[in-house]
């Protein structure tokens, strides 16, 4: 009974760590049938209703804005013969382009069928004036499209990035897996007058799907099995997805349209600058993430020094080895976001218990490896030669070294390591002992704090710095203005004195 008990509180945590990770999807089962609702919007969706207004709507036509990827819906068995990507994509394109207000949207998709109700019209008014000997008005002219909206879904890709975790114990367990796929969208205004493409944009947009479970599968007792599992999969709608990336890239094409003169704002210069000054800092951004949604941002300023501690552990002719402390300081120049030059001065002992515990001191100059330049946390790979210092440095030794650290980086200037490196001395008297024909060695490691010094693309994106500039900017106008001021001040006095005297 006790043993079942404590299987009990084992299946109640692994459930309770599987409900907590996803309690909004788990919690959220449908357990009847649900009525129609109206569709779901998108974050862009709401961009796009709050966009400032244009001056005058432009006329635009969509004649087809399809899926162009070929790609059917993958099971676990192959394919189907269902798309993978909606067929509705001029459908979702004129819904966007109607939510931003910027367009007259006029029918083109299905132009066939206008112009048959139309001729149907037309007949029917002509049956009508003959029988009562009435003159009806004509039909109003179509509208003409200014631009024609066009372009495409041109990929899908499955699996872009794939993982999970998860772990099993005497039949009790639970497992994470995720996957990432990818759509990309093509929008361009084509200028009817004269065929010319006036801009272009491509839009790309993620879709997760995430499955989470736990089981327990045990035998609690003779002839008594208990087996329990629970777990959910949440899949992100592709049509959503396809949604949300076609509504961006309406959006892009409003600001990249007014740089060419397609349309403009209601509200004149300034309104047009603060669009395309938030659409320069947004296109910013994504030229430097890459597909797996990483900000490739250069992190590390070329110069920095840290300082740290910690323990050395002697690898000598003695017996007994021991910790002992160690210190360093150091200085770096990056050449390179991956590659600098790194120069260390360390003071460390060397102890053996019982017969050894000895001062040493050292620098080293190594050539120094960034793994991931890129990322908050990266590995180090560092290596190169140095000189060893005994006996208050009347006797000094060449020594070369080589070690891993990792480093995370706490603000653009701050980052935290952890350090081990393997060092060897070229003499055998580290130990006062000559013993065979290997030199003497040592292990060192510890902990340190590194400070980037000077200007990053890390350091000049955050949003201190950002903060601190927009006031300094702010402080510059005002200085400005204020001079403004004194000037004009001044004019009219001196023109007040003059027109007193005359």
């Amino acid at each position: 009974m006790r043993y079942f008990k404590k299987l009990t509180r084992l299946l109640c945590l692994v459930i309770s760590c599987v409900l907590i990770s996803g309690c909004g999807a788990y919690f959220s089962q449908p357990l009847d049938t649900q009525n129609a609702r109206i569709g779901e919007t998108t974050d862009a969706t709401y961009t796009l209703r709050n966009l400032p207004p244009p001056i005058a709507p432009a006329v635009v036509g969509v004649y087809r804005f399809e899926d162009q990827t070929g790609q059917f819906k993958q099971t676990e068995n192959g394919s189907t013969f269902s798309n993978a990507v909606t067929q509705g994509g001029t459908t979702i394109l004129i819904k966007a382009l109607e939510d931003s207000n910027w367009f007259t949207i006029i029918e083109r998709e299905n132009l066939d069928n206008l112009l048959n109700e139309r001729n149907i019209i037309s007949a029917t008014r002509k049956d009508y004036s003959q029988q009562t000997n009435t003159q009806q008005p004509p039909l109003p002219s179509l509208l003409y499209a200014g631009v024609i909206i066009e372009g495409g879904i041109v990929s899908y890709d499955t699996n872009v990035l794939t993982g999970g975790v998860g772990a099993r114990y005497f039949g009790a367990g639970g497992s994470s897996k995720y996957r990432q796929d990818r759509v990309t969208v093509y929008l361009r205004a084509v200028l009817t007058q004269t065929g010319q493409v006036m801009k272009t944009v491509y839009v790309s947009k993620s879709i997760y799907s995430q499955a989470v479970d736990a089981s327990l599968f045990r035998y609690v007792n003779f002839k008594r099995l208990l087996e329990a599992e629970t777990g959910f999969t949440r899949n992100e709608p592709a049509q959503l997805a396809v949604t949300e990336a076609i509504e961006k890239a309406v959006e892009a094409l409003i600001v990249e349209g007014i740089d060419v003169g397609l349309w403009y704002p209601k509200g004149g210069q300034n309104v047009a600058d603060q669009m395309q000054q938030n659409y320069r800092s947004e296109k910013e951004v994504a030229e430097r993430t890459d597909v797996y949604q990483r900000e490739l941002l250069d992190r590390r300023s070329k110069w920095r020094i840290d300082a740290g501690g910690g323990a050395t552990y002697a690898n000598n002719d003695l017996p007994n080895p021991y910790y002992e402390y160690s210190l360093l300081a150091g200085v770096k120049y990056n050449f390179t976001p991956f590659l600098g030059l790194y120069g260390q001065g360390s003071g460390y002992r060397i102890k053996n218990t019982g017969t050894l515990n000895r001062q040493f001191a050292s620098t080293d100059l190594n050539l120094e490896f960034t793994v991931l330049p890129y990322e908050k946390f990266t590995p180090m790979i560092y290596a190169g030669p140095g000189l060893n210092y005994g006996d208050g440095f009347n006797v000094i030794d060449f020594k070369a070294q080589a070690g891993l650290s990792f480093e995370y980086l706490v603000s653009p200037s701050i980052g935290i390591k952890v350090y081990g490196d393997y060092n060897v001395v070229f003499s055998d008297e580290m130990d006062r002992i000559v013993s065979g024909v290997r030199d003497d060695q040592y292990y060192k490691f510890g902990a340190g704090i590194n400070v980037y010094l000077g200007k990053s693309q890390a350091k000049e994106n955050s949003p201190s710095y950002l903060k601190r500039q927009q006031k300094k900017e702010l402080k510059r106008v005002n200085e400005l203005q204020l001079k403004n001021d004194m000037v004009i001040d001044s004019l009219s006095r001196k023109q007040t004195n003059s027109n007193n005297q005359l």
